[in-house]
């Protein structure tokens, strides 16, 4: 499988502007600039669209997981923060909300642990990775 999205810059680095748009049109000329990646400007900006990968791959790495083991998660949510710092990705640290009936605690974070080393972003990425959790 695979899968792509292409970027667009026009300019210089801090006075340009450029457009992502993904092969699922998703993202459709998607404005990114470096007002949206370093100060509050309106549009995206890579590390955002990392954040939703890793979160979205964690979660349903997880979600598989919880039912290859006969639980099915009434509900996962999965809020990922990226720190960039000194021009690198220096850490993405996840944070769970999960409802999951009738499994314990323990059972629950080797689960966790394993879709965070496994999900295909966290095998990509080169930097610290952490979650943290509460079940319900």
């Amino acid at each position: 499988m695979i899968r792509k999205a292409t970027a667009v810059w026009q300019g210089s680095g801090k006075e340009g502007n450029g457009h992502l748009t993904t092969q699922s049109t998703v993202l459709n000329q998607s404005q990114y600039s470096y007002k949206t990646r370093f100060e509050d400007g309106i549009g995206t900006n890579p590390e955002e669209l990392i954040a939703a990968a890793h979160a979205g791959c964690f979660t349903m790495k997880l979600s598989f997981n919880l039912t290859g083991a006969g639980f099915v998660p009434d509900e996962l949510e999965t809020t990922c923060h990226i720190t960039l710092d000194s021009g690198a990705i220096t850490s993405s640290h996840l944070v769970l909300k999960a409802c999951v009936k009738d499994i314990d605690g323990e059972k629950f974070d080797a689960l966790v642990k394993d879709a965070e080393a496994n999900c295909p972003i966290s095998k990509l990425l080169n930097t610290v990775i952490s979650v943290e959790y509460t079940l319900n």
